[in-house]
């Protein structure tokens, strides 16, 4: 089988050479950083769970490139059943760390470039297909973290790429030698890019003529000289930096974005798999974005899994779960949680092959899914806050229930129930806080909003495929209209 262990994975980390900074220092330990840690921990899950025998058949999978068990993450869909265990895995992962484990945009960014560069190939001549697929194999063989990195920082909206007052702004190429290329630029809010071994750069929008020297994706080493990582800021973040633990809410996991600097990287042909192909930029960018689209529908669900089960445990410790208006604001956010998973397996179900033979899920009820996850969270947060109450925000801290003299007053008046202590209580409202308004929120609700792109990104793509003049078609034979033109 090709896999690692999690230690295996922390050792593969610790013996990188990262450029990694935070609060303008450069960080000499990234694994074990307290900033970092908790998400170096909710990625080396993937691993761990991996591990485990009554996980396996959907953490793993058979690869059609080495004909070997693969970790999922590295592995390509051969069917519709892999995309639905993909949702299935991704579910169990966001139930386990309440977190963002990091490797689904490499993993959606592998998929989406084994269809293109095979189609490119097919069309052009090029070979692209064939070092991809080298690429692959390598990543299989060696169970590596893929950082798939797509946004650009973009500057002036309105712009082109090509017409930016500065041309860094979008990744591009700034020189072509006989050994490769050259690329500059920057990648913003990247998921868990210090916990990657590879960044797998691709266009962020469709591409022109004349933009040739943006439409470029390749792979780059996350400490390949010149790349330099600047970690972002995220809501009560500094708690990880405290003494105690019971204030993170979620000790043990978390998350971190970063900004990716690509300062005159050099990179190899065999790692090149677009250099000015303008016309497929477009292509790469669309499936990309179905396939990450349709990921929200497992994740979001299982951390959403877990905020409904902390309301319901707080409702109970508070006294109020059999409050007829209580429960139905758990059934509603049940509701809300497992109508984003029923998008994420329907489009899953309605996958076709691509022309390479690996699955694409169905675009259009990828983006119905992901559209939904701009809104669902967002409630069950204020569902879940509704049902806490105002103790979620006006809590003491945890150095005041450990004081000899404040801790004794906190345990006698903030306790709910007998049956319960005030210490499950606190556990409790500041779970619920991390994941509606603290570090968690960066992940279950920032992210739910613009991760694979925002929301109008969806509708535009809602209404490119809904294929509304044969709806209209439709009606017209229902009403019996025939030979006349509606516009």
């Amino acid at each position: 089988m090709s896999s690692m262990t999690r230690n295996d994975y922390v050792a593969s980390l610790d013996s990188m050479h990262k450029q990694v900074y935070f609060q303008g220092e450069q960080v000499s330990d990234p694994v074990n950083h307290p900033m970092l840690r908790p998400s170096l921990n909710a990625c080396a899950m993937t691993y761990t769970l991996a591990e485990a025998p009554e996980h396996t058949e959907i953490m793993l999978a058979h690869s059609a490139l080495t004909h070997r068990p693969v970790n999922r993450f590295t592995h390509l869909h051969q069917n519709p059943a892999d995309l639905v265990a993909k949702v299935k895995m991704l579910r169990l992962l966001g139930q386990t760390t309440g977190c963002c484990f990091q490797r689904c945009v490499g993993m959606d960014a592998l998929n989406a470039l084994d269809s293109v560069t095979y189609e490119m190939d097919q069309q052009l001549r090029t070979e692209y297909h064939l070092r991809f697929m080298e690429f692959l194999s390598a990543v299989q063989e060696g169970d590596r973290v893929v950082g798939g990195a797509m946004t650009d920082a973009k500057g002036d909206r309105h712009l082109r790429p090509s017409q930016q007052a500065d041309p860094d702004l979008f990744v591009r190429i700034v020189e072509r030698r006989a050994e490769g290329i050259v690329v500059r630029g920057a990648k913003l809010h990247q998921t868990g890019a210090v916990n990657a071994h590879e960044i797998l750069v691709m266009p962020t929008l469709a591409l022109a003529q004349g933009e040739e020297e943006y439409a470029v994706a390749c792979a780059i080493p996350a400490d390949a000289p010149g790349v330099l990582m600047i970690v972002g800021r995220q809501p009560s973040d500094g708690r990880r930096l405290e003494a105690g633990r019971l204030d993170m809410g979620n000790p043990e996991f978390g998350g971190h974005e970063a900004v990716i600097i690509l300062e005159d990287v050099f990179v190899p042909w065999q790692r090149v798999f677009m250099a000015g192909e303008t016309a497929f930029s477009g292509m790469l960018v669309e499936r990309f974005a179905a396939y990450h689209r349709q990921s929200y529908g497992g994740c979001k669900a299982g951390v959403g899994d877990l905020l409904i089960g902390a309301t319901q445990a707080l409702a109970q410790i508070q006294g109020t779960a059999t409050a007829a208006h209580v429960r139905d604001k758990i059934v509603e956010m049940v509701n809300l949680n497992e109508t984003l998973y029923a998008c994420g397996i329907a489009c899953s179900g309605e996958g076709r092959p691509a022309a390479s033979g690996t699955y694409l899920v169905d675009p259009l009820l990828a983006n119905v899914c992901k559209l939904n996850v701009t809104r669902a969270p967002f409630e069950m947060a204020r569902l879940a806050q509704d049902i806490a109450g105002g103790l979620l925000v006006t809590l003491p801290s945890e150095k005041d229930l450990a004081s000899p003299v404040t801790g004794p007053y906190l345990r006698k008046y903030l306790r709910g129930t007998p049956s319960a202590s005030m210490e499950a209580r606190y556990r409790m409202l500041r779970l619920v806080e991390n994941l509606t308004l603290g570090a968690g929120a960066a992940a279950y609700l920032t992210e739910s909003m613009h991760g694979a792109g925002s929301p109008q990104a969806q509708r535009i793509m809602l209404a490119r495929l809904a294929d509304l003049p044969a709806k209209v078609e439709i009606a017209k034979r229902l009403a019996g209209i025939q030979d006349e033109s509606i516009q």
